[in-house]
């Protein structure tokens, strides 16, 4: 590129920046300039055609005045002085034209117009609107009265042929000020605007800050994906759960590469099933387990993911938060196999006591030694049913052998059982049921489902209170509802109460025995049926349990 043309480049930038962006000195120059360059126009003129006039003490007053001033435009440090102070440069102009005029107008008419520059500059500036107007009259007319003042020889008629002048300058202020108050306005509610615009930044840029703290500072990995699938957003969790499930051969794997396995941790869960693949097709999910990576770094995750809406209720995208559950599923896992170990030992010595003890009786025992074998092969049995429960409740598996029974009967039986404890408590304790209501279920196991319901809810009322075990049918279900008005329980505990080996926050605070797997067992009993099981409680009021199964 030629320095002349990169000259002019730089110069159209510089002219294409924002006005107010300019120094103050600069703002006053580039203000002046117009006036200053149709001088040397006009002198150049004058020059070429009447040579005569440059030796006029009037027009070459007009233009040193010009380069005075010009000069004075950048010379004087405005910055230092009252913000306005620069408006005496255009108030001097008229000055300046006035002589202009009278040592040139004999060559060149029109050189009053030149008053237009400095009206513009007053009435642009924005400042003392009232004041610049008056001057956008007066000044062009002094150019024009004040030499025919001095030099005495006038007429009205001469003063009147000078109105138009100063009637036109007076005009052009008025519309240069209208449209500078305009667009002052203007440039003062965009610069609202932008000062708005700013501090919503400024508070947008403290929220994500605030935002990305949060989330690295959480041990969950989180990610948002836009409506395509595209990562919006990712925590440091997150990035390391990525790092853990790629492959080590593949520097940026897609979401097809990754190691996801499923539950048995050795099978690779399809590309449609994976967290982010359904959560990405508008899915909501709760606890989806997958196992990520591989080896004995392999975890195991628990995924949740919400869908994300725009303004319109449309599809944006997804949140997928993945929780680190590995030592839970491990310790659940060595619980099972603890519990299976155990039962499996339990029942070869108690195979074997329940065979002696059936022995001995063969043997027809006197009646003491009878009633004693008849206790320990009663309590055998009891332990080895809980033994057989333990291992089918570990196994998710219940056998029953559904028969025809009269299930008023079994409920009568199992509150006359328990009448002794109910009384021992000081807990009132009736049945509700119709004379006869024949369902088709396994008679031993509904048994062990009332004698559960029914001495947790005797042994939960421990101040006493009532027991009510209420039977009916309803839409062909059996439906049998063991009420007490007992301890109660929370919200969150009732929502957890048939996990296995769970127990209540208020019944670990106190001396009731228990190892949490009653209710369990039941669920597991009624669910064998067909049918369902339910608890309504509100805590220091009481509990309802519930169980439907068909008839």
């Amino acid at each position: 590129m030629s320095a002349p043309t990169a000259w002019s480049s730089g110069r159209l930038r510089f002219f294409k920046r924002p006005f107010h962006e300019y120094r103050l000195t600069d703002r006053v120059a580039l203000s002046q300039m117009p006036l200053f360059v149709t001088t040397l126009l006009t002198a150049f003129l004058v020059w070429a055609f009447f040579p005569d006039t440059m030796d006029n003490p009037l027009f070459v007053t007009f233009l040193i005045s010009q380069l005075v001033l010009m000069a004075l435009c950048y010379a004087i440090p405005w910055d230092r002085l009252p913000y306005t102070s620069f408006l005496a440069i255009p108030v001097l102009d008229f000055i300046s034209i006035g002589a202009g005029r009278e040592g040139g107008q004999e060559s060149l008419t029109g050189i009053s117009l030149l008053a237009v520059f400095p009206v513009i500059w007053l009435c642009a500036s924005g400042y003392y609107p009232k004041a610049a107007l008056w001057f956008s009259f007066l000044g062009p007319l002094a150019i024009i009265w004040v030499p025919l003042l001095l030099k005495g020889n006038y007429t009205p008629q001469d003063f009147a042929r000078s109105l138009l002048l100063p009637v036109m300058m007076l005009g052009i202020g008025v519309s240069v000020s209208v449209l500078t108050l305009s667009m002052m306005r203007q440039q003062n509610q965009l610069e609202d605007k932008d000062e708005q615009l700013r501090a919503s930044l400024r508070t947008s840029k403290r929220q994500e800050s605030l935002l990305n703290t949060v989330l690295d500072t959480v041990h969950l990995g989180v990610l948002a994906v836009d409506a395509d699938g595209h990562d919006v957003l990712m925590n440091r969790k997150q990035r390391a759960n990525h790092e853990l499930a790629r492959p080590k051969d593949i520097a940026d794997p897609n979401e097809s590469q990754l190691l996801v396995f499923g539950p048995d941790r050795k099978t690779l869960v399809p590309v449609a099933e994976r967290p982010v693949r359904r959560a990405v097709l508008g899915e909501t999910f709760t606890d989806y387990l997958v196992w990520l990576g591989e080896g004995s770094k392999q975890r195991a995750l628990v995924t949740t993911a919400r869908p994300m809406k725009d303004s319109d209720g449309r599809f944006a995208g997804s949140v997928i938060v993945f929780s680190d559950v590995t030592d839970l599923v491990n310790a659940l896992a060595a619980k099972d196999d603890f519990v299976s170990s155990v039962s499996h030992e339990f029942r070869t010595p108690l195979t074997s006591i329940l065979g002696y003890v059936e022995i001995l009786l063969a043997d027809e025992p006197d009646q003491s030694q009878r009633e004693m074998l008849e206790i320990i092969h009663r309590n055998s049995e009891r332990l080895l049913t809980l033994v057989s429960d333990l291992l089918s409740s570990r196994n998710g598996q219940l056998i029953v052998t559904p028969h025809t029974v009269d299930v008023a009967e079994l409920v009568q039986s199992s509150v006359s059982s328990a009448m002794p404890r109910a009384a021992a408590a000081g807990v009132e304790l009736r049945a509700e049921t119709p004379p006869q209501l024949e369902a088709h279920v396994d008679s031993a196991r509904i048994s062990q489902v009332l004698d559960n319901l029914v001495s947790n809810a005797i042994k939960y009322s421990p101040d006493g209170g009532q027991v009510v075990v209420s039977l009916a049918q309803e839409d062909g279900h059996l439906a049998c509802r063991v009420s007490d008005t007992g301890m109660g329980m929370s919200p969150e505990d009732a929502s957890e109460v048939f996990a296995k080996f769970f127990r209540t926050s208020n019944v670990r605070r106190t001396a009731i025995p228990g190892v949490g797997l009653g209710l369990p067992i039941s669920k597991a009993i009624v669910e064998a049926h067909g049918g369902t099981i339910d608890v309504d409680s509100t805590l220091g009021k009481g509990t309802t349990f519930t169980f439907r199964v068909p008839v």
